[in-house]
């Protein structure tokens, strides 16, 4: 069982991070919900949080546990926009009508 990333791992995903000007953030990298399995996922967040503070990056994130996640690492409230919604996160990211939208417009 893989419980979170390792340090070589975050490494690389900060560098990622580093090169990018966008970020699409959907789960957690490992069982945050327990020390210590919660390290990879907060560096990753501190990481975006920082750049995104420093307007480096735009950081998006969505779903229940990538909040959850982004919450408890306290990189929340730095990031450019986040939403609960999972797998409609993605759909709308993918420009799919969502049914309750669409409702809405009609």
């Amino acid at each position: 069982m893989i419980l979170d990333a390792g340090p070589q791992t975050v490494a690389e995903i900060a560098k990622v991070f580093e090169g990018s000007k966008t970020l699409i953030w959907n789960g957690p990298l490992g069982a945050f919900e327990l020390e210590p399995f919660d390290a990879a996922t907060n560096a990753a967040a501190a990481r975006a949080a920082a750049l995104t503070r420093a307007g480096r990056l735009v950081s998006v994130a969505g779903g229940g546990d990538t909040v959850a996640a982004l919450n408890r690492a306290h990189a929340a409230a730095d990031f450019t926009y986040i939403s609960t919604a999972g797998g409609a996160f993605l759909e709308w990211m993918e420009g799919k009508p969502l049914p309750g939208v669409v409702a809405l417009e009609e």
